[in-house]
């Protein structure tokens, strides 16, 4: 991380697989959030374990959430994740929002599953400062049936918003890849990842690294680059920053994502968010 900083990253996500498994989570927020040059350290997870440590984790430096929540009703939470945490997920949310974290949560859209939901989100969010994304299902190596049942186009979302008097938000320069409507009567904010849009990949700010050490340049490219060697070597960071620099002359324009191309991905859980 270090070596990332000094080359102008500024914002770290943890991801996983799911990051609250780790015994040492505390320690590891803390380790990043204590590098000279991060100033915004998020974490994105299913929240089952996130109620009880939420204070710990924000005195450490976490400083946002997001939480995957891909219904408001629980028996549809319950058949799309397979887990009857459904309360612990809502109770999550507002123990993150009284610790003071930014909190964003996560909606794959789904046909004949929670793309009715709308009217229920926008109730959601009228008092809670919370960004709703919902984002639109991505095919992968190992879902080409469900993908072509399921998916939905995010400009479902997008139009209703647009007709109900939303407004779209500007983008930061470390924000990720929603596009984020506002309301007047709303305290929060709603949100679409469309990553089958036109120039979708143009904003692109993300560089990913794996459990593995492993450089991901595109979640839906070819290949990777090795980095874990030089996670024996501290000493030798300028030779890491040197590598990492490199490999970006080889980050794709855009994915394919379109011509059903969605390269060595055989789901998204084996890279993360």
């Amino acid at each position: 991380m270090r070596g990332f900083a000094e080359l102008g990253i500024e914002k770290l996500r943890l991801t996983g697989g799911e990051p609250l498994v780790r015994r040492d989570i505390i320690d590891i927020v803390g380790d990043v959030a204590r590098v000279p040059g991060i100033q915004r350290v998020v974490m994105t997870t299913n929240a089952y374990r996130l109620t009880g440590i939420v204070d710990e984790l924000r005195v450490a430096g976490l400083q946002g959430v997001n939480i995957s929540l891909d219904s408001l009703d629980r028996e549809t939470f319950a058949r799309i994740t397979g887990s009857p945490r459904f309360d612990a997920v809502l109770a999550a949310i507002d123990a993150s929002l009284e610790a003071g974290l930014a909190v964003k949560v996560n909606a794959v859209l789904l046909a004949d599953q929670n793309v009715d939901q709308l009217d229920r989100w926008i109730d959601f969010v009228r008092d809670r400062p919370v960004a709703v994304r919902f984002i639109e299902l991505m095919r992968t190596g190992g879902n080409g049936a469900y993908f072509a049942e399921r998916h939905v186009r995010g400009t479902t979302v997008s139009d209703r918003l647009l007709a109900e008097g939303w407004t779209l938000r500007a983008r930061g320069a470390t924000a990720g890849p929603a596009q984020e409507y506002a309301h007047p009567d709303m305290r929060g904010r709603i949100g679409v990842i469309e990553p089958y849009a036109t120039q979708f990949c143009d904003g692109c700010n993300r560089l990913r690294v794996t459990a593995m050490g492993d450089l991901r340049l595109c979640l839906f490219g070819t290949g990777s680059h090795a980095l874990r060697d030089f996670l024996q070597r501290d000493e030798d960071r300028a030779a890491l920053q040197a590598s990492v620099v490199g490999s970006l002359f080889h980050k794709p324009v855009a994915h394919d994502l379109g011509r059903g191309d969605f390269g060595d991905t055989p789901h998204l859980a084996m890279t993360g968010g």
